[in-house]
């Protein structure tokens, strides 16, 4: 059951993280598009847990 909700997190994590980036490739900020990478970051080292 902990390892579903583990999995499912992290590709939450990653699905936001990549929709950031997505939409702020547009106007490019610097501080926004770091946030992006780390929120992927964060989800594969969850999954990767």
């Amino acid at each position: 059951m902990f390892r579903v909700l583990k999995k499912t997190l992290g590709v939450c994590f990653i699905g936001m993280g990549l929709g950031i980036l997505l939409v702020l490739l547009l106007p490019i900020t610097g501080w926004l598009f770091a946030l992006g990478v780390i929120i992927v970051a964060v989800g594969f080292i969850w999954l990767a847990c």
